[in-house]
Parts: structure tokens; C-alpha cells; sequence
């Protein structure tokens, strides 16, 4: 009797010529021929997978592709930017440990930080833009220092090479790049041991993928990948390769999206409705000079205003007028979106803890995507012209 039974049939034959696009592997598990291969697999004697939770070949090619860009021995990949941090906590951390976290940091990160507390993790800040700081915080519990290359939203920008410079070689400096990505800065050349992206936001690009990625030496993200596949943040292959099509045009995005929001800082900064513009590339920014040095081709396409008026109603009004603009708790899309701080990423902090950190009602946080300056500078400038009305 012939084997054609419908559950064994449609798994194509090996070819003479190559996919000119990378294939989608999405399959829970890969067939293995016997014990012998089975045991030269898990030993590492023989290169394959076995199990997509552990490992899929989009996850590796995408890793690959990862570790290349940011100039490191090997890279992960994760279900999310926030399964990347989970897996970074997991695997350095333990109960009686220390962590060090920039204060200026994204709001759900630093919630990470404080749930880990519930295992006996203590978790210290510091002032990113100030690395003297490290010195007073640092102790022998301390297992690592988590920063961001510029922060969200206030694009505060970090001196990681200085940073890196005050810890010992024991403790880790990982660095999430999510703002900045390899296009403008490269994160383990400047003595970070992990630089890590949700790459939800620029890496892929389009607005269509949950995924998080990790880069650094070849020990550690063996030790990241085995966290990741006992705790569950593995990724998704489809997500994976949707990723690495987006890799191909990061240049270009990035280049167009840091050209379009150094154009529209510089238009709006004076409109009548705009109290303050927060970006790097404006002298009276704190970090401008530090940006001027790490950053020569831009800080990304991230902008916050703060509005002329007062409250969550004008940023209501704000947002109402530029209507065409969509409200949407990412970045990084193709298309430019808005959000508030306030009322998303840090909307887990009372007003107080806010303030203290220099986080605004009235801030609009302006994610700039691949539209042409003129259309964009004009759909803010008739908001803003309603902000200077009120």
C-alpha cells in the first residue's frame, strides 16, 4: 500500500536551486532519524534543531543577522523587547543581588525591575547623563547596569564608553538600543557586554511584529537562549523572518527618519503652541554636546513636545486637531504616530514620581515615520496653532 495518507503528504523535496528569499520554518519540531543524531544534536556535535521553543532556523538566521549589525559574537531572539529584559533578569540575577538602572528609563522596564523584587532583587538608579554617580551604587551584590543609548521619552543620551568605564569586568553594562539601533550606534564597541532592541519598533519597521533581540559574546547568549526556552520568551519564526525583511531597508529608514526629525524640531521649536521641544539636537538640550559626539548621524526619529498648554486637555485638543496623526502606544512605525507618556509608558508612576523625572502632562511624545517633511510639519503645525489659540 502506497503511502499516501494526507497527514504524510506536502513536505517539499530538496532542491538544486536556493529560495532568493529566506524560507519560513514554521514547524513546532524537526524530524530526527534516530537516537545517534538525537544526542550529536544536543551535544553540539551536530548542528540542527530539534524543538522551535529552543531553537528554529529563523530564530538563528535572524540572530545572526542581529550579531553582525551590532558588531558582537552571537545574538537571541526573544517573543518581545520585554522578553529580552525578562530573560536578561532571569539569567543575571538572583535572590540577594543588586541591579542598576538608569532613573530615566521606560516605564515598563522599570516595572520589570521593581516585580523582581518580589525575589529578593534590589534595584538601585542613577542619573544616565551622570556615570560619577555608579561609584557610590556599585557594590560586590551589584550583577548588572541597565541603560538605554537615549531614553524614553526624554532622549536623554547616555555615555555608554564612560559608563562602561566605571565597572569592573565582573558586572555586565547592558545597553537596550531601541531608540538608536546599529545604523547609528553600536553598543557593544563602546564596552557594552549585551545590547538588546524591541524589535517591534525600527528593526522590523512596519508596525507588525512582536519580537525582542539580544547581542554579545557567544557565553552569554547561550545562557540568554537557555532562559528564554525554559521560561517560555522564545519567538515566533513567522516574526522572526518578518524582522529580517525589515533588517534590509534599516539604512534607509533610518537615514530618512533622522533627516525628516531634525527638520521638524528645527521648524517647530518656535511655534507660539509649543512650551519646549525635547530632542538632542537643540543646544539648550542637556545632552547636546554628548549627542554631538556619539551621534553624528542623528539620535532616531523621536521628538517630544511639551505643549503651551496646560494638562491632559491640551494634549487632548493636540491630538483631536492632528487627527490625521494616529494615537498608538508604539514607534517606529513606517507611518508617524503620537502617544503621551503620561497616560502609557509611565502611566504606572504617580504624578509626583513623574515630575521628578521630568515627565509632563502636557508632553507629547511624536514618533516621526517615512512620510515627506512638508506633510508632516504642516498636519503639527495646524494642532499646534489650535494649542496657541486655547
Amino acid at each position: 500500500m502506497k503511502n499516501n495518507h494526507p497527514a504524510r503528504m506536502g513536505h517539499p523535496h530538496a532542491s538544486a536551486t536556493t529560495s532568493s528569499s529566506p524560507p519560513i520554518y514554521q514547524s513546532t519540531a524537526f524530524d530526527v532519524p534516530d537516537l545517534d543524531v538525537l544526542e550529536k544534536l544536543y551535544s553540539g556535535k551536530l548542528h540542527g534543531d530539534i524543538y522551535t521553543r529552543d531553537s528554529n532556523p529563523n530564530h538563528r538566521a535572524l540572530a545572526e543577522c542581529i550579531a553582525s549589525l551590532e558588531g558582537a559574537e552571537s545574538g537571541a531572539v526573544f517573543a518581545s523587547g520585554m522578553g529580552a529584559l525578562g530573560s536578561i533578569f532571569l539569567t543575571l540575577a538572583s535572590a540577594g543581588d543588586n541591579v542598576i538602572l538608569a532613573q530615566a528609563i521606560y516605564g515598563k522596564t522599570m516595572q520589570l525591575a521593581h516585580r523582581m523584587q518580589r525575589f529578593g532583587i534590589t534595584v538601585s538608579t542613577f542619573d544616565a547623563t551622570k556615570p560619577e554617580e555608579l561609584k557610590t551604587l556599585i557594590s560586590e551584590k551589584t550583577r548588572f547596569v541597565l541603560i538605554e543609548t537615549v531614553s524614553n521619552p526624554l532622549l536623554e543620551v547616555a555615555d555608554i564608553e564612560a559608563i562602561a568605564g566605571m565597572l569592573p569586568p565582573e558586572i555586565p553594562l547592558v545597553v537596550d538600543s531601541t531608540f538608536t539601533t546599529p545604523e547609528l550606534i553600536r553598543p557593544c564597541q563602546l564596552g557594552a557586554s549585551i545590547v538588546m532592541h524591541s524589535a517591534s519598533k525600527y528593526l522590523n519597521g512596519h508596525g507588525d511584529v512582536m519580537l525582542g533581540v539580544a547581542a554579545g559574546s557567544e557565553r552569554l547568549m547561550k545562557r540568554l537562549n537557555s532562559t528564554a526556552s525554559v521560561f517560555g520568551q522564545n519567538a515566533n519564526p513567522f516574526e522572526s523572518w518578518l524582522c529580517q525583511r525589515g533588517l534590509k531597508t534599516l539604512p534607509l529608514r533610518m537615514s530618512q527618519t533622522c533627516q525628516t526629525t531634525l527638520q521638524l524640531v528645527s521648524s517647530l521649536a518656535g511655534h507660539p503652541g509649543v512650551r519646549k521641544i525635547h530632542h538632542p539636537s537643540m543646544p539648550d538640550h542637556p545632552a547636546f554636546t554628548t549627542a554631538q559626539r556619539l551621534y553624528p548621524r542623528g539620535t532616531g526619529g523621536i521628538f517630544v513636545i511639551e505643549l503651551a498648554g496646560e494638562g491632559k486637555a491640551s494634549v487632548n485638543a493636540f491630538m483631536q486637531a492632528a487627527s490625521s496623526i494616529p494615537f498608538a502606544a508604539t514607534l517606529a512605525d513606517a507611518r508617524t504616530t503620537l502617544s503621551h507618556p503620561a497616560s502609557t509608558s509611565h502611566r504606572f508612576m504617580s504624578p509626583a514620581a513623574r515630575a521628578a523625572i521630568g515627565i509632563r502632562d502636557e508632553m507629547v511624545r511624536i514618533s516621526v515615520g517615512l512620510e515627506p517633511f512638508e506633510l508632516l510639519e504642516g498636519e503639527l503645525s495646524a494642532a499646534l496653532n489650535v494649542i496657541a489659540k486655547r
